[in-house]
């Protein structure tokens, strides 16, 4: 009998996360937090003269996605973002 309870750790996540971003996420639509319009990650306003990449809202102006390099790590911040919305080959 499982528990509902149990939980596996986050190398759990490892096969779905490489699926997910193994796509062209430019092609994703995501739906702003703050005036609720969704649109493709491809139409955001990206200004890429900040610390990494900050993508905001066409309709309202909202930083939407924040996305940070470093040599050996990534930082993404989606907390404008309501939803993202993946397309994924059929499989």
């Amino acid at each position: 009998m499982t528990n509902a309870y149990e939980y596996e750790d986050g190398n759990a996540l490892a096969g779905p996360l490489s699926e997910l971003f193994a796509v062209d996420v430019t092609a994703a639509t995501g739906r702003c937090v703050s005036c609720g319009d969704t649109g493709r990650v491809a139409d955001l306003r990206v200004y890429v003269n900040a610390p990494g990449y900050v993508a905001r809202c066409p309709g309202c102006d909202h930083v939407m996605l924040r996305l940070v390099r470093s040599p050996d790590a990534a930082w993404l911040d989606l907390q404008g973002t309501l939803s993202l919305r993946v397309p994924m080959p059929p499989g």
